[in-house]
């Protein structure tokens, strides 16, 4: 048991690893390799991680047309219902598909190289059958059977899947809400025009897209037109960043330029003002020159000045008048007056 354990651990391992680094491989048209005892499981036995000696073998089929994240999410839940699952995705090919349930995108091998790159997939199994047998289910050893429960009607069967259920073998899945391969065909049907438009400007012809000729005619028209749009909307973009550019740039020049004003306002008021230096220099300036062009006067306490005896008085002046003391009354000053003018006839 111990042996068989470690030999279903490394296989699991390896198998992980080239899940990981290697596409998955395809299903042998023969029957399945596993030697193991294949015995029949129920739900709970499974879960329990039990049998040791070998994985737990599930089928998951299906179209994968415009393979999706929901078709992921759908392999990933039925290759972690067990611990030690072995996931086998059937997908059927493009004769059975337009059979009974319609055109595809994408061809079969597309779909098979799709599902193997799928990190949950171990292996595909090509041209899957649309209804599974007895047969189908032995010779590749299936234990389960994982798909969503909703009944699923085709081929003249109510639900195709019924038969897996009643026999204990269906694990069900759940579908991600949003996203199917309807719901991406009706999507790129409803912007058709979006989309031819698209590819014709891509480099598709319009025999390659099925387009007429004057539906061709009529989409360059309109890729020009919003070729024109972009370039338009494209110079406004430019202008209104530009004007930004600009209205910054005046901002700031306009703050430079108060910081500036208020600098030299009130430098001149500190030079001019009432207080200011130029004033101060003014006042110091002309109580100098008042100074300068004032008589100095001699102090009060200076010595008198006296004549030297050596010294001989200087001779009178031929036109030296005679000191006389200032007359004390009127009549005084007219004798004066008199005397003065007698002297001068006298001289004549």
């Amino acid at each position: 048991e111990w042996i068989s354990f470690c030999t279903c651990k490394l296989f699991i391992i390896n198998s992980l690893k080239n899940t990981l680094i290697e596409p998955a491989i395809f299903t042998p048209e023969t029957s399945c390799e596993c030697r193991a005892p294949h015995e029949k499981l129920s739900v709970e036995q499974a879960r329990l991680g039990t049998p040791v000696d070998r994985p737990v073998r599930i089928y998951a089929d299906g179209i994968f047309d415009l393979f999706h994240s929901g078709h992921a999410r759908a392999l990933m839940q039925a290759k972690n219902l067990f611990p030690n699952a072995y996931l086998i995705v059937g997908v059927c090919s493009d004769e059975l598909t337009h059979k009974y349930k319609g055109f595809t995108v994408m061809t079969e091998d597309e779909r098979y190289e799709a599902l193997r790159h799928c990190r949950y997939v171990d292996e595909v199994l090509r041209d899957a059958p649309w209804t599974l047998t007895q047969e189908f289910l032995e010779k590749h050893k299936i234990d389960f059977v994982a798909h969503d429960d909703i009944p699923y009607s085709s081929a003249g069967s109510e639900d195709v899947y019924q038969h897996i259920k009643e026999a204990g073998m269906f694990v069900p899945t759940k579908r991600t809400e949003g996203i199917s391969t309807s719901d991406l065909i009706t999507r790129i049907v409803r912007d058709y025009d979006v989309y031819a438009r698209r590819n014709l400007q891509r480099g598709y012809t319009a025999k390659e897209l099925n387009v007429s000729y004057i539906n061709e005619k009529k989409y360059r028209l309109q890729n020009q037109v919003d070729r024109m749009k972009e370039k338009v909307r494209t110079v406004e973009e430019k202008s209104k960043h530009f004007v930004y550019r600009v209205e910054e740039k005046s901002h700031d020049l306009i703050q430079k330029w108060e910081e500036k004003s208020r600098e030299f306002i009130g430098n001149f008021l500190e030079l001019f003002g009432p207080d200011g230096t130029w004033k101060q220099m003014l006042q110091e300036r002309s109580g100098r020159m008042i100074q300068a062009f004032s008589p100095r006067c001699s102090p009060s306490n200076s010595p008198p000045r006296d004549y030297s005896p050596s010294r001989s008085p200087s001779p009178p002046s031929r036109w030296a008048m005679p000191r006389t003391s200032p007359p004390t009354s009127p009549k005084g000053a007219s004798a004066s007056i008199s005397s003065m003018s007698e002297g001068d006839e006298d001289e004549k």
